[in-house]
């Protein structure tokens, strides 16, 4: 055990003589005293206690990190919870009167901390130790921690013990841990409640309703309360009474974490973010004020630095200034960064940031409400910026033209737009399918007569071009791929643009795009006589180091323009860009990303008449660019953070030294953060009707609550249980920064050994495949081990603390007694999520075990974790040594956690034979090579398959291609991206919709199996998989 400082602080000599006694929100985690007198809670990430009946609270916990999860032993002598000290979340142990803290769990995987036993003697945790979340229990004066139920998917949580009956309630679904801030989820893997006598193996399900009922809390006599939101949809107190669930409260906004004193009688939760009690004798429930003296740091300013933070700028025409974007914040400096001054504007976030042709003033867009809208404002600092829209739509993607008198831009999910920069009046040039975000710029021709764009077409992208004068759009390559990112070559020629050509970047994304150019007329190619005739014509000299003019007109030739298509980058490797084009006399140079040499990097291609290409690395950009910026004949490029000169000719970059502090009030910017994240969800979420949600009026009721937030934490909840009123899947915001950063951090040296649970320091069995799975590795199970690295261990203590360190070792040694004769075992320790796969892989090799057992090994088994590139290869190496010597085929999706895949999933099983060809005297053999579809297939699914294991479902039943088996799917499957906001913070956004050819959303209905089979929790427990057996029994009635 280790030692910590003394947990009890006195709140006379810890506070400031300015820290205010104020009623406090974000009260968290309560937990009551025996008596429920006493009340401990979470606040601030330290652990806090006061008197219910006089709640001015007092600290007890001020460890580094955050201290979350308390819970008062039914003695009351104790606190234990769950704290952040090491930089993973342990298991810690203090006297309620405070004390002496000590470290109980030592692991690295995260221990959440559940319930007590009712001796007072062990405590019940949730981790992830051994690759999916189960629980475990621990003794408080030390040793190992157990776990309490066998089976890789038996996730369960929220354990705690009957006083008497010997039962252990629980939940096992995601809906009820890290889901539970998601509403009104009605499906197969909703939360029961639920308990398992281990001593008689008997299971009790106590609720069958459709929602979540989870968090149960019994006090020493017995009575159970849960939360539940069966009545309004909104989790409420509730108790059985007779064996029927009875509602205890009728809140219309949500409880969280009930909690029973031990003597019973009262029930404490979280409610509107505070602390609330519930009396069982009157049935009534009210709110605990608790007061906290707090020194509130929050609002205090804090420092930043705009070097290698610079996300956005632009050069001014003249070539004398710079403007950019560090954390939101717009600086204007001298063209070396030496002199610098900070706009001031309103705590909102700026993304973009142009010069206008003045030289004097900035266009800019910065949210307002969370939406971005374009402004003006003048570039010395000394004035106020002007609202040129105040749309409820995200105005982005902005360009000139050459001159500086227009602007473009994208507004919302499907208009492009024309800004008048002498009126500052903009005019809507198209409307289309544009989406919201991922977007690719729009541009002028350089002489103003178009504006080039993308729009969507069956999710992929087409370059439109829109004749200004004539109002006029056309598609030019309207094809079933994507071309995306067009950019003019200066000489209005050609439009340069990425594209894949022979695959849809949807849902992969762009498979090994390169940069083609598309030439808008049947242009021919310039003719060596012509050249040589130039040298006896008598003419003025040209100066070819300057830019070439804009040409007068851009006639564009629709007819056959895809066959006018030409390669301009590398074919191997994947190109992005282009970024840049420029054009001097003959001479036109294309900037792209592309790592086709192995390494990222910005690369130039380029081009004259008569002369071979000539392709080029730009040093220094190994860790990418961004734009590229001509001013005054000299490039600029954004790469790593920081403003750099581009050497064309030398082919590098040079960084310009900017280096300002500037301030940041994080109150302010955690407002800025929850609207820009309300209203790109507003914009981008895949149901119009949210779900049926009034989204303004969460927006409101959570708002109410951002004068509250302490920390990055609380920031943290209530965005999370905002998007949670969504009831969807896909969603959710993570947050972090320095204010929460812990500079301890520990290791765990997972060997692949595991060990006796109740003799922990015994080998049990090793995992096949871990590197203690190993030809030369002589570990067997009943060999006790006796010291690790050298170091005796002490039985009595926890195992885990000999296996974690503040670092990953490369080696270790293990010393093991066998028959009372030590021996020295050496391995190359593995990691968590290492372990965790090798289990996961020994229960597939189980199943394909138990089916070549049942099914005469007649029926290949195949099973995908998930829907993911890595799972896809496993799947086709695994099909194509196993199919053709097998009459049938079992795909388990089963707990597949989701991807993008299942198009080439469902293309390959859909194969059939169609042809048969022979070598002379050979044997016949079908065409094409694999055709699993001319044979029985079964595909299981079960409540935990998700995401796109339900598309792969969906498709699967659509396409005819066997029978489905299992339970239904999770109703899980929105197809999502996410954003950045200001601080590195990000969010997710579900904005495509999934549905089956009759219009069924899958995200609300999921897929039902054509054969109804559920795998119980005791089904798991016993080592029994009905669905696989029921598989196996339909596809031999097939094949007989």
């Amino acid at each position: 055990m280790r030692s910590l400082l003394a947990g009890l602080l006195s709140a006379a000599l810890s506070l400031p003589v300015y820290a205010q006694s104020t009623e406090a929100y974000f009260t968290t985690y309560p937990t009551l005293s025996p008596d429920g007198k006493t009340v401990v809670f979470s606040f601030e990430g330290d652990l806090w206690k006061a008197d219910v009946q006089n709640p001015q609270a007092v600290r007890l916990t001020a460890m580094q990190g955050n201290e979350i999860l308390p819970k008062i032993s039914p003695d009351g002598k104790w606190v234990a919870f769950t704290a952040f000290q090491y930089g993973n979340a342990d298991i810690f142990l203090m006297p309620l009167q405070g004390g002496e803290i000590r470290q109980l769990t030592m692991h690295e995987a995260g221990d959440q901390l559940e319930s007590w036993s009712w001796d007072s003697k062990y405590v019940y945790f949730a981790s992830s130790r051994s690759g999916n979340a189960a629980s475990y229990k621990l003794g408080i004066e030390g040793g190992t921690p157990a776990r309490v139920f066998n089976h890789y998917f038996n996730v369960t949580h929220n354990v705690v013990e009957h006083p008497t009956s010997g039962e252990l309630f629980f939940n096992d679904t995601w809906e009820s841990s890290f889901q539970a801030n998601r509403k009104r989820y009605k499906g197969d893997f909703n939360p029961d409640i639920q308990s398992y006598i281990p001593a008689t193996k008997a299971y009790k399900r106590y609720t069958d309703y459709r929602g979540k009922d989870f968090w149960a809390t019994i006090d020493k006599k017995g009575a159970i309360y849960f939360a539940s939101d069966e009545a309004n949809g909104e989790y409420n107190l509730y108790t059985f009474s007779n064996g029927q669930k009875k509602a205890l409260t009728s809140f219309s906004t949500s409880i969280k974490r009930p909690f029973a004193n031990a003597d019973g009688g009262k029930v404490v939760f979280e409610k509107d973010y505070q602390v609330w009690l519930y009396d069982v004798a009157s049935g009534k429930a009210e709110k605990v004020p608790i007061k906290i003296y707090r020194n509130p740091v929050l609002p205090k300013e804090q420092g930043f630095d705009v070097k290698d933070k610079i996300s956005n700028f632009d050069v001014s025409p003249d070539g004398k200034k710079l403007a950019f974007i560090s954390r939101g914040e717009i600086f204007v400096s001298d063209i070396e960064g030496k002199f610098v001054r900070q706009i001031p504007r309103p705590a909102e976030r700026a993304l973009e940031v142009l010069w206008m042709a003045d030289n004097r003033t900035l266009l800019f867009n910065q949210t307002l409400n969370g939406y971005q809208n374009l402004y003006t404002v003048a570039a010395d600092g000394k004035g106020t910026p002007k609202e040129l829209t105040k749309d409820k739509r995200s105005n982005r993607d902005i360009n000139m033209n050459k001159t500086r008198t227009m602007a473009v831009y994208l507004s919302g999910r499907d208009e492009v737009r024309v800004l008048d920069l002498k009126t500052l009046d903009s005019r809507t040039i198209a409307k289309d399918e544009l989406w919201a975000f991922q977007n690719a710029d729009p541009r002028f021709s350089p002489n103003d007569e178009y504006v080039v764009f993308t729009a969507f077409r069956n999710f992929e992208q087409d370059i439109m071009v829109h004749n200004l004068k004539k109002n006029t759009t056309v598609n030019l390559t309207n094809t079933g791929v994507t071309e995306t990112n067009p950019y003019w070559s200066p000489d209005g020629k050609y439009i340069y643009f990425t594209s894949s050509r022979t695959k849809p970047a949807y849902p992969f994304g762009l498979n090994n795009p390169r940069i083609y150019r598309l030439a808008l007329d049947k242009f021919d190619a310039p003719f060596r006589a012509d050249k040589f005739d130039e040298l006896f014509r008598k003419e003025e000299k040209k100066d070819t180091s300057k830019a070439s003019p804009a040409p007068s007109s851009i006639d564009i030739n629709t007819a056959r323009i895809m066959k006018r298509i030409e390669l301009v980058s590398p074919d191997f490797g994947s190109q992005y860009g282009p970024i840049f084009i420029n054009k001097k006399g003959e001479k036109t140079t294309v900037y792209y990303s592309s790592n086709h040499d192995g390494k990222p990097g910005i690369w130039k291609t380029v081009s004259e008449p008569f002369e071979a290409s000539k392709t080029d690395k730009i040093a220094g950009t190994e860790s990418g660019g961004g734009s590229i910026v001509e001013a005054d004949g000299k490039l600029y490029m954004l790469a790593g953070g920081n403003i750099q000169k581009l050497n064309p000719d030398a082919n590098k970059i040079e960084g310009i030294n900017i280096s300002t502090p500037f301030y940041r009030n994080l109150r302010q910017e955690f407002d800025q953060i929850f609207y820009e994240t309300w209203a790109n969800v507003e914009e981008n979420f895949y149901n119009a009707d949210f779900h049926g949600t009034n989204w303004s009026k969460v927006r409101d009721d959570y708002a109410r609550y951002l004068p509250y937030i302490n920390n990055r934490g609380d920031l943290r909840v209530l965005l999370n249980d905002m998007l949670g009123e969504l009831n969807s899947s896909h969603l959710g915001f993570n947050t972090g920064g320095e204010d929460e950063k812990i500079a301890l951090s520990y290791r765990t040296m997972e060997t692949g050994i595991l060990f006796d649970q109740q003799k922990p320091y015994t080998v049990e069995s090793i995992v096949p495949n871990s590197n203690a799975d190993k030809s030369g590795v002589d570990v067997k199970p009943g060999d006790v081990l006796t010291k690790v690295n050298g170091e005796t261990v002490n039985k009595a203590a926890c195992r885990d603390q000999y296996f974690t360190r503040p670092s990953f070792e490369r080696e270790i040694t293990l010393t093991f007694e066998r028959g009372g004769k030590p021996f020295d075992v050496r391995l190359h320790p593995q990691s968590i999520g290492e372990l965790g796969d090798q289990l996961y892989d020994d229960w597939i090799y189980s199943n394909e075990k138990k089916v070549d057992q049942l099914g005469n090994n007649r029926i290949a088994y195949t099973c995908m974790k998930n829907m993911g590139t890595g799972e896809l290869d496993k799947f086709l190496i695994d099909m194509t040594g196993k199919i053709a010597q097998k009459d049938a085929l079992i795909l388990d999706l089963r707990y597949n956690t989701g991807g993008n895949v299942h198009d080439e999933v469902l293309r390959f099983l859909a194969q059939r034979p169609y042809l048969q060809w022979q070598y002379r005297g050979g044997k016949l053999s079908p065409q094409p090579n694999f055709a699993p579809a001319g044979k029985p297939i079964v595909l299981l699914i079960n409540e935990q398959s998700l995401s796109d294991a339900e598309m792969t479902a969906a498709g699967f039943k659509a396409l005819k291609l066997g029978k489905i088996i299992g339970t239904e799917t999770y109703r899980w499957i929105i197809f999502t991206s996410g954003k950045g906001l200001v601080d590195g913070s990000f969010y997710r956004l579900p904005s495509w919709g999934c549905y089956t050819l009759d219009g069924k959303n899958l995200e609300k209905e999921g897929v039902a199996p054509d054969i109804y089979v559920k795998t119980t929790f005791t089904d798991r427990l016993e080592g029994k998989d009905p669905q696989l057996e029921k598989a196996v029994q339909e596809i031999m009635k097939d094949l007989k």
